[in-house]
């Protein structure tokens, strides 16, 4: 759990770093526009690397993935999920600490009902599932990987809002693919690596997560989109572990469990607008 909470600190505050980053990159494209058309830029991502907060923020997401891997070796993905979705608390903190953002009452208190949820879901976890997951998901996992990316593509061209949550979405279930992916990988050999379709999946899932991820920061409504991806990120892997890869909670918990993960979740999606903290002109 120590090392789920330490993933959400170094992606809440990378958060705020790659926003930042996304915002200065798009003002230096002269043309203004995506230039794909299609709403999904790859050279908005290749601008964005060339902030020095940006890269900042890669290393605190390269260092909250290995605690994210540790987490997943010793709990359930629901757990590790809505730890990862509370990430949204300590971005709305940082935000209100660095970039002088004024929190309401409301709001403070959605970061303390996150808290809340990850309470009980640490009381309530149970151990990893012990199923290794067959051939069959770890296909599925490529494909679903394979289906971010098209989901990208179409939603980019939607309009306002829409855009924004179908690009939310496709980062969420991205993210979600990695989550899956990590349980999938049993050995570190590189023949093993090479062999197993859960590598690729959380290759292409990883990177697909990470344009659209930057697409939507950069577009439409930050909010909506980053409500999609808790949503994406959440959901679909913790039922992916429950019904597939034996995934379970301390007997009698259940409950707890479910109420646990229900009130991390909504407490992160009432904090969904620090997706993209504000920027002050000049910074």
């Amino acid at each position: 759990m120590i090392c789920a909470l330490g993933a959400a600190v170094c992606f809440g505050t990378a958060t705020v770093l790659q926003a930042m980053a996304a915002r200065a990159a798009a003002n230096d494209d002269d043309g203004g526009g995506s230039g794909s058309g299609s709403g999904v830029d790859a050279a908005l991502l290749l601008r964005a690397l060339r902030q020095w907060r940006y890269l900042v923020g890669l290393a605190l997401d390269g260092a909250g993935f290995l605690l994210q891997i540790a987490a997943l070796r010793s709990l359930p993905i629901y757990t590790v999920g809505a730890a990862l979705a509370a990430s949204l608390a300590v971005t709305a903190v940082v935000a209100a600490r660095l970039l002088r953002v004024r929190l309401s009452r409301v709001e403070w208190g959605a970061v303390g009902v996150v808290c809340a949820g990850l309470a009980m879901l640490g009381l309530a976890s149970g151990a990893e599932g012990d199923r290794a997951g067959s051939d069959t998901l770890r296909y599925a996992m490529v494909g679903t990987a394979v289906a971010v990316l098209l989901l990208g593509a179409v939603g980019g061209r939607l309009p306002g809002r829409g855009r924004a949550l179908v690009l939310g979405l496709g980062a969420g279930f991205g993210f979600g693919v990695v989550e899956v992916a990590v349980r999938l990988i049993d050995e570190l050999a590189v023949g093993y690596l090479l062999r197993n379709p859960a590598t690729y999946a959380l290759l292409v899932g990883g990177g697909a997560a990470f344009l659209l991820l930057t697409s939507a920061l950069q577009q439409g409504s930050v909010t909506v989109a980053t409500a999609g991806m808790v949503v994406g990120e959440t959901v679909g892997p913790a039922l992916v572990g429950l019904v597939w890869l034996g995934d379970r909670t301390r007997e009698g918990l259940g409950w707890l469990a479910v109420l646990g993960f229900a009130v991390a979740v909504v407490g992160a999606l009432a904090l969904a607008r620090f997706g993209e903290a504000p920027v002050d002109e000049g910074t």
